[in-house]
């Protein structure tokens, strides 16, 4: 068994700011245990207007996101799921919604970028978001072989596209991490109801940090970071604010479910 991690944040528009709390709570996840540590989605930067992160957009490869990324996977000796940075992409007037995945050495080991952008108008709220506006969208799934199993990734919206995890579960997926940054209206509905949808219907391990609280542009995240087993049971969950949660990833656990209930085998369509 490992132990594996998702940190919950309500991040600011200040990178630098944001970037010292991130290492704070991966720094607490690693001594609780912790090899894997997850952050959620714009973990370094919500900022003002969502052009902001335009100007904070790095090239592939470098820039101070992805080396704090690096020497913090090194540092504490984990593998760090690096929520969503901005990187530049083949359009200079938006970014790509990247998730950066470090081994324990600090090197790169992949990337993926969010497919399913966020372009609705929450109902009951006059929240209107549309990330196509500055957001290039990923193209394919990512699955990866790791010391902890095989591990999916996808981004926040991309949770309300069971196909997509159809296709990870092909691919072998056995734990997925959902980096997120769920609205307190969609979060309150839907949240928990989709993760353990996923982990069910998949028979996988979820893990789902999440933005969690206030933010300076107005803006209010949902929070309830957790970890679910492959039967739908949460493991832990944090509700708000800064923190994280920490569960063990029993792949034997996961081995005895998928041989007792087989559902991905009974499967007619794909």
């Amino acid at each position: 068994m490992n132990k594996c991690a998702a940190i919950q944040m309500a991040s600011s528009p200040s990178i630098s700011a944001n970037l010292l709390e991130a290492d704070k709570l991966i720094g607490e996840a690693a001594k609780a245990g912790a090899k894997l540590v997850a952050l959620p989605e714009n973990f370094a930067l919500m900022g003002e207007h969502e052009s902001d992160k335009l100007n904070a957009k790095e090239p592939d490869g470098s820039g101070p996101i992805q080396h704090f990324l690096s020497s913090v996977a090194k540092k504490y000796r984990v593998w760090v799921v690096g929520g969503t940075i901005p990187l530049a992409g083949d359009n200079d007037n938006k970014t790509r919604a990247a998730c950066l995945i470090y081994n324990d050495q600090g090197e790169r080991v992949a990337r993926y970028d969010k497919v399913h952008l966020f372009d609705v108008s929450v109902p009951g709220t006059n929240e209107v978001y549309r990330e196509s506006d500055t957001i290039e969208c990923g193209t394919d799934p990512l699955v990866i072989d790791t010391p902890f199993g095989k591990l999916g990734v996808a981004v926040c919206y991309d949770l309300r596209f069971p196909e997509f995890f159809r296709k990870m579960v092909k691919q072998g997926m056995e734990i997925l991490v959902i980096p997120s940054a769920f609205t307190a209206e969609t979060g309150a509905a839907h949240w928990e109801i989709l993760l353990r949808a996923r982990a069910v219907e998949n028979l996988c391990y979820v893990i789902a940090p999440n933005q969690g609280g206030f933010h300076l542009n107005g803006r209010k995240t949902f929070g309830h970071s957790m970890i679910i087993d492959p039967w739908g049971v949460v493991l832990d969950c944090y509700k708000t604010g800064g923190g994280f949660v920490c569960a063990d990833i029993d792949l034997e656990r996961l081995e005895r479910v998928r041989g007792a209930f087989p559902a991905l085998n009974h499967r007619r369509f794909f």
